[in-house]
């Protein structure tokens, strides 16, 4: 937070000016180097220093259309309309003497004062530059060039121009000069990122402009950057006794109040903060992130969408919004905040996150799977990232992709159970029985009553030809209450084909009762109990298989 230099006050240094209101005599011919005085310049001064500020300026004027000296003349009419505050009739004065004799002292000066006073820095710079070239050790001229740069975002070189005004200023000069100059120093070592040398200069000057605005607010922003809670909150309750709505005061207390996590303390002075300075899109922010935490959503959007106003390409701001949007269930609104974040961030991992799963909860699976996969390259160990989007390929038939990306997921967090189950599927529908099958015993070594890693894996010893593993398995599972009917009718399949009869009917009964519909598992049934030697039992399980689906009727003949 550099000072303003606009609000610097400087002196025109107008030799001719300056000697008259004085009552010098004027120099003796011999000495003389511009040719003889106006003679309205001395009237000019009399009605100046009577305050007919006005009259002098109209003097002055005729004297210029009559052709008196012009440099004389425009020298003293931009001194006049300086005092006036009419910056480009001054400028438009000063640049006449400039052009009329250039390397007169103080010509380009007084006209950088004016470019200065108008914002137009980098002409400004030019003109103290060009002043400096006639006047090296002008230390003036130094100050004025290296506020300038600073605002020019050039700290080095203003670095330089402050370092050689403290050469040249002289030790006795007194006033405020000197800690201007201490004062731009400290601002380019702050922007250069010297913060203990800033700090220092500072603090230097503190004691002697203990009510400085701009070095209590450079000091609170040093003190932000150095998370010292207390020396903010310190510094902001001494500023704000000076200037009651001060922003730089304010976010400091705001900044505080968000560390500590006491975001109600933090809407308060973010609102006093936007309501002070209107155009702060750090004040803007954050009380968008302090509505946020404090679940006021509605008025967390709203304050994103101001900062947003004032930088609309700002990736935290579009982001936040984004996630204010879906949490609120605007998904087309969230959408468009993430299109934006990404345009600007492509590979900002919060944003990549928070749009691939208002996708998937959209059904739109097809991009949730993009932006998940472009999430994985960007943040390889991100698991949860890998984790949905092999749920997303196991969904979408890819099971290569989806072993993958488990596979990933175990690299970080091997006992990650969801993950094991999720592989041993993807496994299991990419044919790789084997690996299933170790992968769900995996899950039960951890977990070894887990339902659904032993009905996965009894499927799997299915489809292997492995029945006596398969059926203790399902045994387990009717003891937890959890066989699934499509199980016990497949183990019965396998056992019945095995020869096993009386196994293949315990079976088929355990698939009867969970789903006593289940016509097929009625038929095999029967099939089952007339091999087993019970035809009685047999014509009954046939008959409810009959009566739940006739069609079934050709099956049994």
């Amino acid at each position: 937070m550099a000072g303003d230099s606009s609000q610097q006050v400087f002196f025109i240094d107008d030799e001719l000016i300056e000697r008259m209101l004085r009552g010098d005599a004027a120099p003796s011919p011999a000495k003389q180097k511009h040719p003889a005085s106006a003679p309205s310049l001395a009237t000019a001064v009399a009605l100046a220093s009577e305050g007919r500020v006005e009259d002098a300026v109209q003097e002055l004027e005729s004297a210029a259309q009559r052709g008196e000296n012009a440099v004389e003349v425009h020298t003293g009419l931009g001194h006049l309309r300086f005092e006036q505050q009419k910056w480009s009739e001054a400028e438009s004065n000063y640049a006449k003497v400039a052009q009329l004799e250039p390397k007169r002292p103080a010509a380009h000066y007084n006209l950088a004062l004016v470019l200065e006073k108008q914002s137009r820095f980098e002409d400004a710079e030019k003109a103290f530059a060009a002043e400096l070239s006639i006047e090296p050790k002008r230390w003036q001229a130094q100050l004025g060039r290296g506020l300038c740069l600073l605002k020019l975002g050039q700290p080095e070189a203003a670095l330089a121009c402050f370092e050689a005004a403290l050469q040249y200023i002289p030790s006795r000069e007194k006033g405020p000069g000197p800690d201007r100059i201490l004062f731009g120093k400290a601002v380019a070592l702050h922007q250069l990122g010297r913060l203990d040398e800033a700090a220092d200069l500072y603090k230097k000057l503190l004691p002697a402009n203990p009510n400085s605005v701009d070095v209590l607010s450079n000091l609170i922003s040093l003190s932000i950057v150095w998370k010292d809670e207390l020396r903010v909150k310190e510094l902001a309750d001494r500023l704000l006794k000076i200037h009651p709505e001060s922003p730089p005061a304010l976010e400091g207390l705001a900044s505080v109040a968000l560390s500590r996590g006491d975001y109600s303390t933090a809407v308060q002075h973010c609102s006093r903060l936007v309501k002070a300075s209107p155009n702060s899109y750090e004040g803007w922010f954050n009380l968008g992130v302090a509505y946020q935490k404090t679940g006021r959503l509605e008025q967390a959007a709203n304050a994103y969408r101001e900062s947003l106003r004032l930088r609309p390409e700002a990736v935290e701001a579009n982001a936040n919004l984004g996630g204010v949007l879906q949490e609120r269930g605007d998904m087309a609104g969230a959408r468009e905040a993430y299109r934006r974040t990404l345009a600007v961030a492509p590979e900002l991992p919060g944003a990549l996150w928070n749009w691939a799963i208002a996708a998937e909860r959209e059904g739109n699976a097809a991009e949730a799977a993009r932006l998940f996969e472009k999430l994985v390259s960007v943040r390889p160990n991100w698991e949860d990232a890998a984790f949905r989007l092999g749920y997303l390929q196991l969904q979408r038939g890819d099971y290569a992709g989806a072993v993958d990306s488990f596979e990933t997921c175990l690299k970080k967090r091997p006992d990650w159970i969801e993950a094991l189950l999720n592989l041993g599927l993807a496994c299991w529908k990419f044919q790789d029985l084997e690996t299933a099958a170790v992968t769900f015993r995996r899950v039960l070594a951890a977990q070894a009553n887990h339902a659904d890693a032993m009905r996965s894996l009894a499927t799997v010893l299915i489809d292997q030809k492995i029945p006596g593993e398969a059926l203790d398995l399902h045994r387990k599972l009717v003891a937890q209450g959890d066989p699934a009917p499509e199980l016990s009718y497949n183990l019965g399949l396998l056992l019945q084909a095995a020869g096993d009869h009386d196994a293949a009917v315990e079976c088929y009964q355990a698939a009867v009762e969970r789903k006593p519909e289940f016509s097929q598992a009625l038929l095999n049934l029967g099939h089952a109990l007339k091999a087993a030697g019970k035809p009685d039992e047999a014509r009954q399980a046939w008959s409810k298989a009959v009566a739940v689906d006739p069609q079934l009727a050709v099956e049994y003949f």
